[in-house]
């Protein structure tokens, strides 16, 4: 069957309209990234499924065709988390998940970031913009980041680099203009050996990322509704969240008053500049400054609410990867990985490796 035989299937108006089965969706996504269609098919059939909206058998389908066709990263290395945000960035807060990666490195975790660069729609702010600030910066090697994150317990590594059919795709994200299960999939190329955090977008997904995990044999997960659908908590309210704990999802909530870290508001960027037309976050030099500006200041330790929500990021990650048993445990480890210059030392080392 073609893409065109699938998207008939879940294309609303039709009488036979119905979910794919999950070997379908394998079928239909590997028809995409094996670039079989046209762009104007593979659009339609995006915008098909948001509609319908992504079953777990569809989602754990199409991500089981991605992480074939990719060449992944760090495969049974032991205690490794993966941190899998928006790949499109953020539009207005600061990539904190950089700060928390290398905090929770520190804290003894094996942290592999996954992240890219002007990716559309949005074109926001990543981890990447953030790392070329520091002087560090990502790799589009799966290998060179297997060793960074083996030498030092950090690497970032772009999504594109293990998969690179994704650039050839970003025609059609720019002419759909919102978010598809491509948005979805591109998080869930990793390991079924890691621990995987997710950002997650506002609204009944968080049950479904999470089964999608299990499906795809992942022991330790989170899925998390973190600021503008990341993985750094809120400060201004509680972030709900699922955690996969071996066969059992359990509800996950992040109170930052309960570790005295609530504030008014959420981490901004000390500078603020409109992006030019056509242009995201991600092209503002000014913003992409701020942003890096902002971790560094975290993992020199200044205090403020940017340092908060980096330590409850870092907490989250220490607990799903299993380093730490609660959150407030890993509040405790974060908090002494930063005060102790282990996650600036990291930092540091990978600045050395990529010389």
């Amino acid at each position: 069957m073609s893409l065109r035989d699938y998207l008939r299937i879940v294309a609303p108006g039709q009488k036979e309209t119905r979910n794919l089965t999950r070997r379908e969706a394998y079928l239909a996504f590997d028809s995409i990234l094996s670039r079989r269609e046209g762009d104007a098919t593979i659009a339609a059939f995006l915008v098909a499924i948001r509609a319908k909206g992504g079953t777990v058998d569809e989602i754990a389908g199409f991500a089981s065709a991605a992480r074939d066709h990719a060449n992944l990263s760090c495969m049974g290395m032991p205690g490794l988390v993966c941190v899998c945000p928006p790949l499109c960035g953020t539009d207005q807060a600061p990539p904190l998940e950089v700060a928390s990666s290398l905090i929770a490195a520190g804290a003894g975790v094996r942290v592999l970031l996954q992240t890219d660069r002007n990716v559309p729609p949005s074109r926001g702010l990543t981890a990447a913009n953030v790392l070329e600030h520091l002087g560090a910066g990502i790799t589009w090697d799966p290998k060179e980041a297997e060793n960074w994150v083996a030498r030092c317990r950090f690497g970032a590594l772009s999504v594109s680099g293990m998969l690179p059919v994704l650039m050839s795709l970003r025609s059609v994200r720019e002419g759909v203009f919102m978010r598809t299960a491509l948005s979805t999939v591109e998080k869930l190329i990793a390991p079924s050996s890691a621990a995987v955090v997710v950002g997650a977008q506002n609204g009944p997904v968080l049950g479904v990322a999470v089964e999608v995990m299990q499906s795809l044999g992942h022991t330790r997960a989170a899925a998390i509704q973190g600021v503008e659908g990341g993985t750094t908590p809120h400060l201004r309210k509680r972030t709900r969240g699922i955690e996969l704990s071996g066969e059992h999802l359990v509800s996950l909530v992040v109170e930052p008053e309960d570790f005295g870290f609530q504030m008014d508001k959420e981490p901004e960027l000390p500078l603020f500049s409109m992006a030019p037309p056509g242009q995201g976050a991600g092209d503002n030099p000014a913003l992409v400054a701020a942003a890096g500006e902002l971790n560094a200041m975290v993992l020199a330790g200044e205090p403020g609410a940017a340092r908060n929500a980096a330590i409850l990021g870092a907490a989250l990650i220490l607990k799903t990867g299993g380093r730490c048993m609660t959150l407030a445990e890993g509040v405790d480890a974060a908090t002494s990985s930063l005060d102790s210059g282990e996650a600036s030392r990291i930092l540091n080392e990978l600045r050395e490796l990529q010389k």
